[in-house]
């Protein structure tokens, strides 16, 4: 009796089997199979590169947006009146889905070598698969309408950045669509012609034409002639150093002069009895023990407090217990112990601080409420703390700009943008801005006119860059320490020198994707046109396992096995 069995060959794939197990939770050898991706498995795999492309955009929007955690923790404190850092989670888990995802995908796209030594190889071929890439898009998904929702004047970052990492970004783009001809060329040469092939060409061909052109549209303020670099911006300390000690208070202040900060900006606000102090909230829930003191007014505007009550709350034991920045194991004993008995400064003592420092002062004053008993008196109680102080009036801007008429001799800033001539019809000679409401082109404008700008927050490296070569003047940041050690822009590169880079990369990426082309149709047409009566012919003759290999991967790229040699795949058993 003769047993006819299907010749089965199982190399050892270590890399193959790693990818089936993590892939399909399949661990065992499955025999080759030359089976085309279903439509399923197709979707799938759509749902899989969107995946990545929302959660590539959305870790990029996290590493640009770490200029603006201090005030997003404080958006969602005012939200929900508990003060923690609500970006760990964020970041964390972001870390973890965008890590998952390129996993799948950079394996995905190994598919077209090895999924005709696997079967039913695929992320989604196994019901764990499905659910983590769903569980991925779905909890990106709601992250993005949670932030929109919370945060939604934070998206304007990711247009600013890109005046910072737009080449940069252009270049990792032409990499990676050049990398992908291999698979296009793969699939559009192919014997078998459809429509889907041609569509897929072309949207290619568009997609990597824009890409050449895309830095055509760039507008990076450092791609510049070095000698037309302005002096670096001046660092003004934005509520002191809060990063280091506790907000608006006077270990703050003096961090941020330490760290190189020439003025101070502070919130100000009038006490029930007329006397202006530093204070960011509403109430003093957040950085004082006022519940602990006075458990029925916690909730209660700061500025219905009379000076001695306020005086008498601790404002820093919040921050060596909460740590808002991960920076109290740094501090030395003799910092917790200063930090640990601050209370509230009042505007007499910081501005004392900035007369006796030579520095400036940038006040950010917030008028009473309309049943306050200081309501209408509030600039001539801030108007007489400053002279108090003894500073020069001419060293201290404040805004809102209102009241121009009664208050003179004071620098006022206005916080919203406006045209030069409505600036000079107000009488007014600074800005101070958010940096995603001003443009290069405002800035320069602002310059020609001899108005000063002062840019904020400004946090990060890479927009402290940004603006110096723009031509800001001054900007505010809650973290001096971090910008001192920036002693020039991060890249600055001539006009010249990044036309070569751009051009140069266009035409390597060309020549690359022409040849990867030409090569997969020299390669493609080589095994079409392969006999396959002349592969079962010569695998009878003795060669090496590898020359019979190869010679069985032509047999199956030809696409047919004619019945008369079909004798040659089987072994015969006594």
């Amino acid at each position: 009796m003769v047993k006819h069995q299907p010749l089965q060959v199982y190399e050892k794939q270590v890399f193959v089997s790693f990818v089936t197990g993590i892939y399909g939770c399949r661990w065992k050898r499955y025999q080759r199979s030359q089976d085309d991706s279903s439509r399923w498995e197709c979707a799938w795999f759509i749902i899989l590169c969107t995946s990545f492309l929302l959660l590539l955009l959305w870790t990029y929007f996290w590493l640009v947006a770490k200029n603006d955690f201090n005030d997003f923790n404080w958006l969602v404190y005012n939200r929900t009146g508990e003060w923690r850092d609500e970006t760990l989670p964020i970041v964390a888990s972001t870390t973890v889905g965008f890590s998952y995802i390129t996993f799948l995908l950079v394996t995905a796209f190994f598919r077209p070598l090895y999924a005709r030594s696997i079967s039913h190889l695929g992320p989604f071929s196994h019901f764990p698969g499905s659910i983590g890439v769903l569980a991925t898009l779905l909890t990106t998904v709601s992250g993005v309408v949670s932030v929109d929702d919370v945060w939604g004047d934070e998206w304007d970052i990711l247009l600013v950045s890109m005046q910072s990492t737009a080449p940069f970004l252009h270049i990792g783009a032409l990499v990676t669509v050049t990398a992908v001809s291999w698979l296009i060329a793969g699939y559009v040469v192919r014997r078998e012609r459809s429509n889907v092939q041609m569509l897929v060409l072309i949207v290619y061909i568009l997609v990597l034409l824009a890409l050449y052109l895309a830095p055509l549209s760039f507008t990076c303020p450092c791609i510049m002639d070095r000698n037309s670099l302005r002096p670096r911006p001046a660092i003004i300390g934005r509520r002191g150093a809060p990063m280091l000690a506790p907000e608006n208070t006077m270990v703050s202040f003096n961090r941020a002069l330490q760290h190189g900060a020439g003025s101070l900006e502070a919130d100000v606000a009038i006490s029930v009895d007329g006397v202006p102090f530093l204070m960011r909230d509403r109430t003093l829930r957040r950085t004082t023990n006022v519940s602990r003191a006075f458990p029925g007014r916690q909730h209660e505007d700061a500025s219905f407090f009379n000076w001695t009550e306020i005086r008498s709350l601790n404002a820093g034991q919040w921050f060596l217990q909460s740590d808002p920045y991960w920076t109290v194991d740094t501090l030395t004993a003799k910092d917790r112990s200063r930090i640990g008995s601050q209370t509230v400064c009042g505007l007499v003592e910081m501005l004392r601080l900035a007369s006796r420092t030579n520095s400036s002062a940038l006040l950010s004053v917030r008028r009473p409420p309309p049943e306050h008993p200081r309501h209408r008196s509030w600039f001539m109680d801030t108007l007489w703390a400053v002279q108090k102080a003894g500073i020069p009036q001419k060293r201290v801007t404040w805004t809102p700009d209102t009241d121009r008429g009664r208050v003179r001799g004071l620098q006022q800033s206005a916080g919203e943008k406006l045209s030069v001539k409505e600036i000079r019809q107000r009488g007014i000679t600074s800005l101070t801005l958010h940096y995603s409401k001003i443009s290069l082109k405002d800035i320069r404008e602002y310059q020609a006119n001899n108005v000063s700008v002062t840019v904020y927050p400004v946090n990060e490296p890479w927009l402290y860059s940004t603006l110096w070569c723009s031509g800001v003047p001054s900007v505010s940041s809650d973290a001096p320490q971090v910008l001192r050690k920036v002693p020039y822009p991060i890249w600055l590169m001539s006009r010249n020198a990044y036309s070569f880079i751009w051009i140069s990369s266009d035409l390597v990426s060309l020549a690359v994707v022409i040849g990867i082309f030409c090569f997969q149709k020299w390669r493609m047409s080589g095994m079409q046109t392969y006999n396959p009566e002349q592969i079962m012919l010569s695998a009878v003759t003795r060669r090496s396992s590898r020359e019979v290999n190869v010679m069985k991967e032509k047999l199956i790229f030809s696409g047919f096995v004619q019945p008369a040699y079909e004798k040659y795949l089987y072994s015969s058993i006594d």
